[in-house]
C-alpha cells in the first residue's frame, strides 16, 4: 500500500530538494507569488528543512507537528524542533544483533610475516593472516623475538626449504644477506642449500614468555591513520600503542580490517556528513541503519591465541584500551585480560605545568560521545561552558 506524506513534510522536503534540482519530488517547488520566481533557500531553511523532513516523515504517523515557521521567524533549527524531538538522545533504536553477537569460534592461520625497520629506529614483524569468517587480509604487527606464529611455523605438506624462507617461517630475526649488487642475477634456487639451516630448524625452542604480552586491537582507520583527520583519535592510539611496544620490547597491535567500526569507509564518509548537520558519532550510524559499534574481535582473539598461547590456558594478555566492550568479547573467546592499560588521547594528557588542555573540538565531541554513550573508561578534561 502506498503511503502519503503529509503536506508539511513534503514541503519541508521541496525546501532541501530545491538544492539539488534533479532530486524529484512529489509536486512542483514552493512559488513566490510576489515576484514570480522560485524561492531560494537559505542554509538556515536548508537545515531546517532537512531536520523538519527526517522527523516528519519518520515520526507522522504518531506526532502531529505544528505549522512549520518561516525563515524570517527563527535563527536555529533548535528553536522549532528541539534536538530531543528531531533524534532522542538513545533513538529508542537497538543496534543490530551483529553488532553485540559473538561469532562461533573462528580458525586462522599465518599466510607469511616479514621484518619491517621503521624510521624510529626499531624493528617488528608484520604477519598477514587468513582466516574463516572473512576474505580480508588481517594483521599482526609484532614487537618482541619470543613471540611467533604457531600456524605460520607448522610445516606444510611438500613445502621446500625456500618456501618456509619467503613465508617468514624462518629461525630467528633476520635472514643473512647473500646477495649484493654484483649478484642480482642469481636465481633462488641457486642460494637455496645456503638457506636449509634457516628453514629446517625445529619449531618447538620458543622462549617462554616473562609476563603477559603488551596488546593493541586496532581496526582500521583510514581517516584517522594515513589523512590525520581530528574527527577521531585512531590515528594517535595506533602511533602511540607502536611507541610503547617498542620502548618495552615487545609486544602486539592486531590490525582488523574493520573501517568505520565495522560500517567500511563509504558509509562512515556518509556518517561525516550527517556529523556536519550536528548529529553525534552514534546517531549517525543509526540514521543510516548501521550499529553504534559493529566491529567484532572473534579474528582478533583467534590471532592472539596462535600468538601468545603458551599451553596454559586461557591465554593472557595485558589490553590497551578504553573500550569495555574489547575486554568482553575477548575474554568471552577464551582470552584473559589480566590487566588494562589506558590511552589517554595527546590533548587530553597534562602538559608540564598539570593543566590538561584539548586542542581540538571536534576530537573532543567524539571523545566526549564514546564516553556517555559508548561506556569508554575515559575521564574527561573538558568542562562545559
Amino acid at each position: 500500500m502506498a503511503t502519503t506524506l503529509p503536506a508539511s513534510a513534503v514541503h519541508s522536503m521541496h525546501i532541501a530538494s530545491s538544492i539539488c534540482p534533479n532530486t524529484p519530488v512529489g509536486s512542483p517547488p514552493p512559488h513566490d507569488s510576489q515576484h514570480g520566481h522560485i524561492h531560494q533557500p537559505t542554509p538556515t531553511d536548508a537545515r531546517k528543512a532537512f531536520a523538519s523532513a527526517i522527523f516528519l516523515t519518520t515520526q507522522y504517523q504518531a506526532y502531529t507537528p505544528p505549522a512549520s515557521p518561516s525563515s524570517s521567524q527563527i535563527n536555529d533549527i533548535s528553536t522549532t524542533l528541539p534536538k530531543e524531538s528531531i533524534i532522542p538522545l538513545e533513538l529508542n533504536v537497538e543496534p543490530p544483533a551483529s553488532a553485540t553477537v559473538i561469532s562461533p569460534t573462528v580458525e586462522v592461520e599465518c599466510q607469511v610475516r616479514a621484518r619491517i625497520p621503521t624510521i624510529a629506529g626499531g624493528e617488528m614483524f608484520l604477519y598477514s593472516y587468513k582466516n574463516s569468517q572473512d576474505t580480508k587480509e588481517h594483521m599482526a604487527i609484532v614487537y618482541g623475538s619470543d613471540i611467533r606464529s604457531r600456524s605460520l611455523d607448522r610445516p606444510r605438506p611438500g613445502e621446500t626449504a625456500l618456501d618456509r624462507i619467503v613465508r617468514g617461517a624462518y629461525q630467528g630475526d633476520r635472514l643473512p644477506q647473500l646477495i649484493n649488487d654484483e649478484t642480482q642475477a642469481a636465481s633462488l634456487e641457486s642460494i637455496s642449500p645456503y638457506l636449509m639451516p634457516y628453514a629446517m630448524l625445529p619449531r618447538h625452542d620458543l622462549q617462554a614468555y616473562h609476563s603477559p604480552p603488551l596488546v593493541r586491537i586496532h581496526s582500521e582507520c583510514y581517516t584517522g591513520e594515513t589523512v590525520h583527520s581530528a574527527r577521531c583519535d585512531c590515528g594517535e592510539q595506533l602511533d602511540r600503542a607502536m611507541e610503547l611496544m617498542q620502548a618495552e620490547g615487545r609486544g602486539i597491535i592486531v590490525y582488523l580490517r574493520q573501517e568505520g567500526r565495522g560500517i567500511g569507509l563509504t558509509e562512515k564518509l556518509k556518517a561525516y556528513n550527517l556529523q556536519d548537520l550536528g548529529f553525534d558519532t552514534v546517531n549517525a550510524n543509526l540514521l543510516l541503519g548501521h550499529g553504534a559499534d559493529e566491529r567484532q574481535y572473534g579474528i582478533a582473539a583467534a590471532i592472539l591465541r596462535d600468538l601468545v598461547s603458551d599451553g596454559s590456558e586461557p591465554p593472557q594478555i595485558r589490553l590497551l584500551t578504553n573500550n569495555p566492550d574489547k575486554i568482553e568479547q575477548l575474554e568471552k573467546h577464551g582470552l584473559k585480560v589480566g590487566k588494562r592499560v589506558p590511552m589517554v588521547p595527546r590533548s587530553w594528557t597534562p602538559d608540564p605545568s598539570g593543566k590538561q588542555t584539548p586542542k581540538h573540538k571536534e576530537m573532543d565531541r567524539y571523545l566526549e560521545v564514546k564516553i556517555r554513550r559508548m561506556r569508554h573508561l575515559l575521564d574527561s578534561p573538558v568542562q562545559d561552558g
